[in-house]
């Protein structure tokens, strides 16, 4: 199976997206910032997914991300699928956190089942055959409308563009960088709709903390 270990979100200030990542939603092993200015208006074609067991964790991530600077695209709510909501972080990435489930059936938690980068593309099938062509195992799919690859332990799932953006609630129109590099195994290389892929490997731990290498930079997980 293909290895996503983490994705890099490029932000003005690196420390203090760090802690915002920790405190908010605790992703600090699968998420990290590092500095970029690079130009980028309105939708930046990609969404984090938070998938949580139940609207109760929904809620307690919701809470922390409010108080630590993030903004409501969409409340957290029930709909035919489940509970959940969309927000905006303070560096301008959208987070959905949701749960299929629309009841509690344990205590509260914070532990976070699935993270998953949904890209947002031109061309479903295209950017579905390049990814297939780099060796990325499909898991599901759904013609053009959406396709998840077998990756972990971030997992990569596409949708339409549109269709990515009206989910989290914003306009699918914007412009220049996306703001994000994904770390993997399965080499260097940018997508059709201009994701940039990363070189990544982790090797085991050092003082209590997995060490994880993009090209010659390194970074604590």
């Amino acid at each position: 199976m293909t290895s996503i270990p983490f994705v890099t979100l490029e932000v003005p200030d690196p420390t203090v997206a760090d802690d915002f990542y920790a405190t908010a939603f605790g992703v600090g092993t699968h998420v990290r910032a590092r500095a970029s200015q690079a130009p980028t208006t309105g939708f930046r074609g990609f969404a984090m997914s938070l998938v949580v067991s139940q609207p109760s964790t929904v809620d307690s991530l919701f809470g922390t991300a409010l108080d630590a600077g993030a903004t409501t695209l969409k409340p957290a709510t029930k709909g035919f699928w489940g509970y959940g909501g969309v927000l905006l972080d303070p560096y301008g990435t959208i987070w959905k956190i949701a749960s299929s489930s629309k009841k509690d059936t344990g205590p509260v938690t914070r532990q976070i089942d699935d993270i998953v980068l949904l890209l947002g593309v031109a061309d479903v099938a295209a950017t579905k055959r390049f990814y297939v062509e780099r060796g990325l195992p499909v898991a599901k799919s759904f013609g053009r409308k959406y396709v998840e690859f077998a990756a972990s332990p971030v997992k990569l799932a596409l949708y339409g563009r549109r269709t990515a953006a009206k989910d989290a609630g914003v306009s699918p129109d914007g412009t220049g960088s996306h703001r994000i590099v994904i770390g993997s195994d399965a080499g260097t290389s940018t997508d059709p709709d201009g994701f940039e892929w990363e070189a990544a490997s982790a090797s085991r731990e050092q003082h209590g903390h997995l060490i994880a290498h993009a090209g010659e930079a390194e970074v604590v997980l």
